[in-house]
């Protein structure tokens, strides 16, 4: 009688497409943690103010740009301020704010132009999370092309017959340097001016006296015009006024005496710089 062969077991194991199976399976797996961790891992962009592109909690910095409109700018001086006033515009990082002003010759105070925050470009934007083209056109139109209008408004021609510089670097300081929310923000502000303060209470004209700062704490403006800055740093862009080919006030300590101004309101000496043309 003939044996009868043994009965081969069939193999249980899972065979190559079992294996694919479980591989692909963990691809996705890990694919989507990964995914899931790129989302989660993305820094929360800020909830922006609509009328001013600032975060609701306030700017991470505030520029302020104050230009003195009590005296025309030569052509030279007026080049070189549009295109140093273009690059701050370009260069200002998100979520700083820039407020464009002027002197209000008649209020004696300043007045705002243009004040928002730069929302950003949309350069550092991912194509997964975000739309940078769109980013891109809300920054061209609602950030960079009023800001430059406001630059161009700015130094228009003028002319008037004081000059209250003291009163408008204060009306910003409570304007822009004073909340809570604007304490912990890093504050600058740029004066492009002649700097020669001009009002009843005093002035920096060689027939009213000397430029030192002792005779300025004497009269009635140290007082009036006493300013705090909040640490802020004043960067001053000096226009040099002449008459029959001389200035009109010693250039040095005239100079001088802004930096114990800025010192004596808290604030930051952040250098002038003489501006080609005048």
């Amino acid at each position: 009688m003939a044996r009868r062969r043994p009965r081969q077991r069939k193999d249980g194991g899972l065979g190559w497409a079992g294996f694919g199976g479980i591989l692909l399976l963990l691809l996705a797996i890990s694919s989507g943690g990964a995914l899931a961790y790129f989302y989660l891992s993305t820094p929360a962009r800020p909830v922006l103010d609509a009328q001013s592109l600032c975060p609701v909690n306030g700017p991470q910095g505030v520029t302020v740009v104050l230009v003195d409109t009590s005296d025309d700018l030569p052509e030279t001086t007026r080049r070189e301020v549009l295109g140093e006033l273009d690059d701050l515009i370009t260069t200002l990082p998100p979520p700083y704010r820039l407020d464009i002003r002027v002197l209000d010759i008649a209020g004696g105070r300043s007045r705002s132009l243009f004040s928002k925050c730069n929302p950003g470009d949309g350069a550092s934007l991912s194509e997964w999370t975000d739309n940078p083209r769109i980013a891109r056109l809300r920054w061209i139109e609602d950030f960079r092309k009023p800001a430059a209008e406001a630059v161009k408004h700015s130094i228009a021609a003028a002319k008037a017959t004081s000059s209250p510089i003291m009163a408008a670097i204060q009306d910003i300081a409570i304007d822009q340097f004073s909340s809570a929310a604007s304490q912990s923000a890093r504050k600058t502000l740029y004066v492009i001016s002649d700097m020669i303060e001009h009002t009843r209470d005093y002035s920096q004209y060689s027939r009213a006296g000397d430029l030192s700062f002792q005779r300025y704490k004497q009269s009635s403006a140290y007082l009036k015009y006493r300013t705090d800055l909040h640490g802020a740093t004043v960067i001053i862009r000096y226009v040099t006024r002449q008459t029959n080919g001389q200035p009109l006030v010693d250039g040095p300590r005239h100079i001088e005496f802004w930096k114990s101004w800025i010192e004596d309101s808290r604030g930051t000496f952040g250098g002038a710089k003489r501006l080609q043309g005048a």
